[in-house]
């Protein structure tokens, strides 16, 4: 018995450092993803949209499949035990990365991510990656897992989902050590871009992700109890008038919801 235990402390003592290396060996920096995304995601001029370089993807496919092998390789059992803003990161940069592999599979012979879908299967229903050892879709990165796990509704401003009318596509990798910056910024380019985001009027007219995710924004960062309560916090984005930002603090404009652009958000617009 002896034996035995001094032969399981020698495997547990020549395991942990195996493991610990494991855990310390993925690049929370995402350098790989980081580096794709800053040759090939650029800024508008008003520095409110991107757009995406798709064929430049394309071409870089050997570049981008590293990228998301090294992201389905990570084990749910390390992924549970980094914190917080780490997991965040991971996800976000997960939902990213397979939504510009799925626009690949078709690339250029679509107009929008809804022609990978059909009647029967969304294009986010599709189960086309592995991510915590099993197979996944798109909506179980957002749906089953930040929206749930995080209440976090500045998440709506960070994934892209490769159209016009989505918050732009960053330029650079998510990382803990920059996430509530991040996450704030993409929020404050998203709610500054009045072809999303308007007063008109005694109206404010504002993305149908408002409409779509308006219980993320009732109970999440900030202390948000009400949509009205997102645009009074962002009323001096929303408009550059000063009555027209009293009224939005104020609570006063009746809301209303824009169409929402599903044309691919590719350079070649």
């Amino acid at each position: 018995m002896n034996t035995r235990r001094h032969f399981i402390a020698l495997l547990a003592a020549a395991v942990a450092p195996l493991a610990a290396q494991a855990q310390t060996a993925f690049d929370h920096r995402y350098a790989a993803w980081d580096a794709l995304l800053k040759k090939h995601v650029r800024w508008l001029p008003d520095g409110k949209q991107s757009r995406a370089n798709y064929k430049g993807f394309a071409a870089d496919r050997t570049a981008l499949k590293a990228v998301l092998d090294t992201l389905s390789a990570v084990p749910k059992a390390s992924f549970d035990g980094w914190s917080r803003p780490q997991q965040m990161a991971f996800l976000i940069n997960a939902y990213n990365a397979f939504t510009v592999e799925l626009i690949l599979t078709q690339y250029p012979d679509l107009k929008s991510i809804k022609d990978l879908g059909s009647f029967v299967q969304s294009a986010w229903k599709k189960q086309f990656f592995t991510l915590l050892g099993e197979e996944r879709h798109l909506d179980w990165i957002e749906h089953e897992q930040l929206r749930p796990r995080y209440h976090e509704p500045r998440i709506h401003a960070a994934v892209n989902c490769a159209s016009i009318g989505c918050p732009a596509l960053r330029d650079e990798a998510f990382t803990a050590d920059q996430l509530e910056a991040q996450l704030e910024d993409g929020m404050r380019r998203f709610m500054a871009d009045r072809t999303r985001n308007r007063v008109r009027g005694n109206k404010v007219e504002v993305s149908s992700i408002f409409k779509w995710f308006k219980e993320d924004f009732e109970k999440g960062h900030g202390g948000f109890r009400q949509v009205e309560d997102v645009l009074a916090t962002y009323a001096e984005l929303l408009s550059d008038q000063p009555a027209e930002q009293a009224a939005l603090k104020a609570k006063t404009l009746r809301v209303g919801h824009l169409d929402y652009d599903w044309s691919l958000n590719d350079t070649g617009r």
